[in-house]
């Protein structure tokens, strides 16, 4: 049977796992001492940026034992990667003969590539693609090569891939510029393909994309770009003006984008103006129905009146998951038990069935006068150790069901699992401080396991206190009942320390950071937060200038102390402003304060569980219910007692005046 890539990937990923087990290089088999640590530690950030000095100023035999450490392949690999330019390239194809098959190998291979490609050495950067590139469908590595295909003079081993190269809905890396240039010249590319460009670019809303092929194609092209351009820009004004725009069905499709635009801001609108356009009948039956759906969540996810009638007036093949989960909030908000019971039931099984429904369900029936039934379900629920758990086991009053199982040590494979060399290797980039490369190898080592050692390299990862790491390879094989490896207790004093004196409990404060980052000191997210506790910098300076905490941005927003203190400090922040809420503060420790104020009740008290299930965002109602379960855990690891979690839910208000406990 031929390889997939992928599988082929696996082979190699395994090929090399042996390779690395197999080893008997000095430098993989020896154990590392602290005194290696620290020769690395202090020369690899100048090796970094290209000085090599500092390791040829260590004295002979210390430099003998920092090319003896592990790690070494590592420091030559970042002199290589700052020194391409000017750099021996034998020695480069030496290293990576030598050390092809480690990390740092294979990305200086990728680097050296580049390089060899940039410097207009296509022949060899060919040879490089062709051996370890072909095949993944990376564009920059694709035109390179076929850059390299063009200067032998093989051009007609480009044109196929160049096209599908270029038949894209967005725009495509610099190194396929040349190749572009070369089908344009040649007239390779008919009409046809502009037009399927286009078509493409329109569906991915890249219309700047598509106005500048409508120049290539014709005026009628050109005209269509431009509008979705204006629909996209000014939508509110487009559809306003829609009867100069023409009744078909380019012009409709822009029509319905420009609503669905108008609708994240003000559904109201929308809807006041998709009705006035579909009176005239210019929408097929699909693009009304989507049209409608859209409209009416933003109604529900904004609380405006009129959603739930909105929702259920929707045909049955526009009521989709999305539209059941916020008809039964809607009437969760409203207290409508009968409706709320009416909506799950209605939902599909594997929906039904879920936690969150289960719990409103058995709530329902309560309200429903069928007590029995209701409670039958609250006490199924009971037994999970989760956040709906916890509030069934809080409604009927019962013991919580924590579960605390430890794994069983096996203290040979842990042995055996300790002296791997790609463990080694993963455990040193670790204690040298290059934590995300040392996530990296220690997961691609870490996939491979069976079931059982991954268990033993759960505790081992705990033991190195690497908690995020433990955590992971725990739910990988789907064991969560070692509440010591998965909720962890790492910089305990400080915690308590800054939590105390952000007059906030550490168990909140675990219970974020848990949530935020694994415990991982240096990671970032997509939005740019930083560190233990996902701090973005901005609010990192801000707080720090607050506390007078001396700020240097990245070095302080990765290290743990500083990290945790401003963290604390932010979350006591949330809560003073909210008045002592957690619901309320952790939602807007995660979403922004001035989101939460605009999701406040207008007036009255509101259950703070109902709030939280009609958060609009899923990210944020999926994060306050994850810190509430692990505070409450976290709390019971720090002092052996159950803390009710109902306890801590106070009731929301519409003002920002102190909260009351929701349930009396």
């Amino acid at each position: 049977m031929p390889l997939t890539r992928n599988t082929a990937r696996r082979a190699f990923l395994c090929l090399a796992g042996l390779l690395l087990s197999a080893s008997t290089t000095p430098a993989l088999a020896a154990s590392a001492s602290e005194a290696q640590r620290e020769l690395f530690k202090q020369v690899y950030a100048d090796v970094e940026r290209g000085n090599w000095g500092s390791v040829e100023a260590l004295s002979p035999a210390r430099q003998a034992a920092l090319e003896d450490y592990v790690l070494y392949p590592d420091l030559r690999a970042a002199w290589f990667r700052a020194t391409l330019k000017k750099t021996d390239h034998d020695a480069v194809d030496e290293f990576l003969a030598r050390h092809g098959i480690l990390k740092p190998a294979r990305e200086l291979r990728y680097r050296y590539a580049l390089h060899l490609a940039a410097i207009g050495r296509l022949d060899e950067y060919l040879d490089i693609y062709q051996q370890f590139y072909q095949g993944l469908d990376d564009a920059r590595l694709d035109c390179l090569a076929l850059q390299a295909e063009l200067k032998a003079g093989r051009a007609s081993r480009v044109v196929n891939r160049a096209i599908d190269l270029w038949t894209v809905g967005e725009s495509q890396v610099d190194e396929c510029d040349p190749v572009f240039e070369f089908l344009n010249d040649g007239n390779h590319l008919s009409v046809a393909e502009y037009v399927r460009r286009f078509e493409l670019a329109i569906d991915a809303r890249e219309f700047s994309i598509a106005q500048w092929l409508g120049k290539s194609i014709d005026q009628k092209h050109l005209d269509i770009a431009s509008q979705w351009l204006t629909a996209q820009r000014n939508p509110e004004s487009f559809v306003r003006n829609y009867k100069r725009i023409p009744n078909d069905i380019e012009s409709n499709k822009q029509l319905v984008y420009a609503i669905e635009r108008i609708t994240y801001d003000d559904p109201e609108l929308a809807l006041e103006l998709f009705t006035k356009i579909a009176r005239g009948k210019r929408f097929s039956l699909e693009q009304e129905l989507r049209t409608a759906r859209h409209i009416a969540l933003w109604t529900a996810r904004d609380n405006l009146p009129g959603a739930y009638e909105l929702l259920i007036k929707l045909p049955v093949s526009a009521q989709n998951a999305e539209v059941m989960r916020w008809r039964a909030r809607t009437s969760l908000r409203k207290h409508d038990w009968s409706n709320l019971l009416a909506d799950i039931d209605a939902m599909a099984d594997e929906e039904r069935e879920s936690e969150e429904w289960r719990y409103w369900r058995g709530i329902a029936l309560q309200h429903n006068n069928r007590i029995p039934e209701g409670e039958a379900i609250l006490a199924e629920l009971s037994g999970e150790r989760s956040y709906y758990g916890f509030l069934a086991a809080d409604e009927l009053g019962v013991p919580y069901t924590l579960g605390d199982t430890s794994f069983a040590a096996d203290e040979e494979r842990i042995a055996e699992l300790r002296a791997r060399p790609d463990l080694v290797r993963a455990r040193e980039l670790f204690l040298v401080g290059l934590e995300g490369r040392g996530r990296s190898e220690w997961d691609a080592a870490v996939r491979y396991l069976e079931t059982a050692d991954k268990m033993q390299a759960a505790i081992l990862a705990h033991r190195w206190g690497w908690h995020s790491r433990a955590i992971a390879a725990a739910a990988s094989v789907g064991d969560y009942d070692d509440l010591a490896l998965r909720y962890p207790l790492p910089y305990s004093e400080t915690f308590r320390q800054y939590a105390e004196d952000a007059s906030i409990s550490p168990t909140w404060a675990y219970g974020v950071a848990r949530s935020e980052s694994l415990f991982m000191r240096d990671v970032r997210s997509r939005a740019g937060a930083i560190g233990l506790m996902q701090l973005m910098p901005a609010t990192g300076k801000m707080v720090a200038k607050q506390i007078n905490l001396p700020y240097s941005g990245l070095d302080t927003l990765t290290n743990p102390v500083s990290n945790i203190r401003l963290g604390t400090t932010y979350l006591g922040e949330m809560a003073e402003r909210y008045g002592g809420n957690r619901v309320l503060a952790t939602a807007a420790y995660n979403a922004g304060p001035h989101r939460v104020d605009a999701w406040l009740p207008q007036v009255g008290d509101l259950d703070a569980r109902i709030w939280i299930e009609n958060i609009p965002f899923n990210e944020t109602r999926g994060y306050v219910r994850r810190v509430l379960a692990a505070e409450t855990i976290f709390h019971w690891r720090l002092t052996g007692e159950i803390r009710r979690m109902s306890d801590e839910l106070l009731v929301v208000s519409a003002a920002s005046k102190t909260q009351q406990v929701a349930r009396n």
